[in-house]
């Protein structure tokens, strides 16, 4: 997270899986929400959901998608973060990170079995 830290606030765009290295799948962790309070940068949620794909048998269950399978991406509106934020302001805004990407994984599902 510092280096990414050095990274965006050098300009760099950054991009990573919010439930940490080692899970659990699906759980935001603090380090995304603290380093958005640092570098002053927006959170953009977002779900990516192949219709076919192969699982790896990881923690995260990660999937790799099957050559010509339909895939579905959702975005979500960014999320600031206030600088300075105290504890329960972080939790508070991973809770609502946490919300926003299992609305978007909802919605790629919906997109796939063809509900939108």
């Amino acid at each position: 997270l510092v280096q990414l830290r050095r990274d965006m606030r050098a300009g760099r765009p950054a991009a990573f899986t919010v439930d940490g290295p080692r899970g659990p799948a699906r759980s935001v962790q603090p380090g995304a929400v603290w380093l958005a309070s640092l570098t002053g940068n927006p959170i953009l949620p977002f779900h990516i959901e192949a219709k076919r794909h192969w699982s790896a048998r990881s923690w995260d269950r990660t999937q790799v998608p099957k050559p010509f399978s339909r895939v579905a991406v959702a975005i979500g509106r960014a999320i600031e973060v206030p600088a300075d934020t105290d504890d329960d302001v972080l939790r508070t805004m991973r809770a609502e990170v946490e919300g926003s990407l299992n609305a978007l994984a909802a919605r790629t599902e919906a997109m796939l079995d063809g509900r939108t």
